[in-house]
This record gives structure tokens, sequence and C-alpha cells, in this order.
């Protein structure tokens, strides 16, 4: 089964969309055909995972693998879990809070462990630090063992100099704020069950993934349509497709180790904001307004280790703004969760 990479001018719908962020890359079609076993994809019903898993059924059925795909999740929308059955994919309702649940979930040797909690973190520290350390207790307990790939994010880094290129995987951590101080602590119980139980891992340092419904391309998007000021203060960011994030994490399993093997999750370029506001303007027909300077600090990965492991990214940037920008003139759906990509104190 071949799948065609070109990409379109314009994405119309919801249906077209998904078929792109879920078609996978030669590379992950050949990664999931050495990979044996099924696939279990923890905290599914997010904003990654439907494509995400829909991604793993298309990649297997092209390698000729016969595998279930397993996506978990509370499933609070049953037109979700609906769409996930009608693309192949298993679905198991979990709490994965409830640690017996969670003993109940179903074998497999490749776990993708994607729960987490970011927005709304400042006012339920709690409960972010019980999603984001307490579960993938759970998980390394439950799947001890298995391959192991851990979403995390670029947050556990500081802010760095926006000349430098972003922070390397060899660079010291730095969190700011109790998001990031949580996730963190979800990467060290990761890297300790990898150490203590032998338990193959990789982790993800995802800095952002976009599509045309949620992301930091799309939050700007909509700002400048609306006539709305956009922040500055963090002048640079990172941005990548998120159907280039799905097939890279996809194929990131099978550089499961132990310890833990690490690597960012990010797009080829530093970004600037302005810049990007001032092309999404000239597509939407809007001049963007601005608040705020330029610093000389950002949050910033570099993607470079990633790209060669695992493949450069297929859409440019160009594409995602021009995608973005139609998307949003023609009022395509949001999904009504701001990415608060101009925090630079932590507080989510």
């Amino acid at each position: 089964m071949d799948f065609d990479l070109a990409l379109p001018e314009r994405i119309d719908d919801e249906e077209q969309l998904d078929e792109l962020l879920s078609r996978p890359t030669p590379q992950t079609v050949e990664a999931l055909r050495r990979l044996n076993g099924d696939v279990v994809l923890l905290g599914v019903g997010g904003k990654m995972g439907p494509t995400l898993a829909r991604m793993a059924v298309r990649a297997s059925q092209a390698a000729g693998v016969g595998r279930r795909v397993i996506g978990v999740s509370r499933f609070t929308d049953a037109e979700a879990e609906r769409r996930l059955n009608d693309w192949g994919v298993e679905t198991v309702r979990c709490d994965l809070l409830d640690p017996r649940q969670v003993e109940r979930l179903p074998d497999a040797p490749n776990v993708i462990a994607m729960s987490a909690l970011k927005f709304g973190s400042t006012e339920n520290v709690a409960l972010t630090w019980g999603m984001n350390v307490y579960v993938p207790t759970l998980v390394g307990r439950r799947y001890a063992g298995s391959r192991i790939a851990a979403f995390s994010t670029g947050n556990v880094y500081p802010l760095t100099d926006v000349r430098l290129g972003g922070s390397r995987e060899c660079d010291p951590v730095g969190p700011v704020g109790e998001y990031a101080m949580s996730t963190l602590g979800r990467e060290r119980i990761y890297q300790f069950f990898a150490e203590t139980a032998a338990t193959p891992t990789v982790i993800v340092r995802l800095n952002y993934a976009c599509e045309l419904r949620y992301g930091v391309l799309a939050d700007m998007a909509r700002k400048v349509f609306a006539g709305e000021p956009i922040d500055l203060s963090m002048g640079c960011l990172n941005a990548v497709w998120q159907g280039d994030a799905n097939a890279a994490v996809l194929a990131s399993l099978e550089r499961c180790a132990s310890p833990a093997f690490v690597f960012n999750l990010a797009g080829p370029e530093t970004l600037s904001v302005r810049r990007v506001c001032e092309a999404l303007g000239r597509h939407l027909g809007r001049e963007p307004q601005f608040t705020g300077q330029e610093t000389a600090t950002a949050l910033l990965s570099n993607g470079q280790a990633g790209h060669r492991l695992f493949g450069y990214p297929r859409v440019p940037v160009d594409s995602l703004i021009r995608w973005t920008a139609q998307w949003v003139t023609r009022g395509g759906r949001s999904l009504g969760k701001p990415t608060h990509f101009e925090t630079r104190d932590g507080a989510y």
C-alpha cells in the first residue's frame, strides 16, 4: 500500500484533514513492519491521539502486519470513540488514575503514553502532579518490560537565547512553573522504570505540534483574523505539523532503550511570532495587531537529532501558514483550547 505524499493546496474539511494527519511515511511503515506485537495508546482521546492511532493502523496495514491498535481513554465523547472504531482502532475505557482499572488493561509489547495535564494546571496543582507523575507510576508498573514511548514536552528546558537554535537533548533542564516541574517528574518516573525494570523507553520532548483546529499557528491566525493583539514577549517558537509528529513518535518505538532514550520533537526553524503573524495577515487580508516587545529568550527546542533519526518534516511552515489561514477564513472548526504559547512564567 503506497501513500501519496504530495501536499494539497488547501484542506477543505475535517475528513481530509484527519486523513492527511494520519498518512504514514515510508519510514514509519518500515518501523512498524519490524516491530512485533500490538500497540496500546494511553490517553488516546486527546488532541493528538486519534490521528496517531489511525496512523498506527494504516502503517501496520501497509506493512502487511496484523496487529491490534488499542486506544485507551475515559471517552467522555462517544462520537470520538465511534470514529476511532471506524478507523480500525479498538477502544478500552479506563480512568488512568484508578490503579485497578490500569491493572486490567490489555497486554501489549508497544505502549505510547500520552496522558497528561497542562491547561488548568495552575488552578489544580494536585491533579496536575497526579496526572503527570502518579499515572506514569501506574503505567510503569503495568507495562514493565514493554517498549514505552512516553510523551514529554520542551517545557522541561529553560528559556534560551533565541540566537542559539534551541535547547538540545544534552542541555541541562530547567523547568519553570508547576506544570513544567511535573513534566520533568513524569520523565524521571519513566526513566526510573527503564533502569530498575529494564523497560525499554523513549521520551519524546514535543514542542509544538500543529494542525488546523489547534496549535500555535491556529491561535495566531484566529487572533489576527479577529483583530485581537498578539503578545510578542515570547517572540520566537517552534512548530511542527502534527502528522509529522505522529510519524516520528511511531518510528521512535524502535529506539526504546534502557536507560531511556530522549529526543526533541520540534520543527526545523526558529519561527518569529511577528513574521508568522504578518504572513498569516497577508493570507487573511488583515493587519496583525501586536502588544509588547520581543525579548532575548524564548522556549525553543532543537529538533535536529530527531530529524536525522526519524525523517525531516514533510510539511513546510509556508504550507502550514497557508492551510491555517484558509481554514480560519472559511470558519473551520476550532477545538477551543488555546496553547498559551506566549506564557513565560510557566503558569498554565
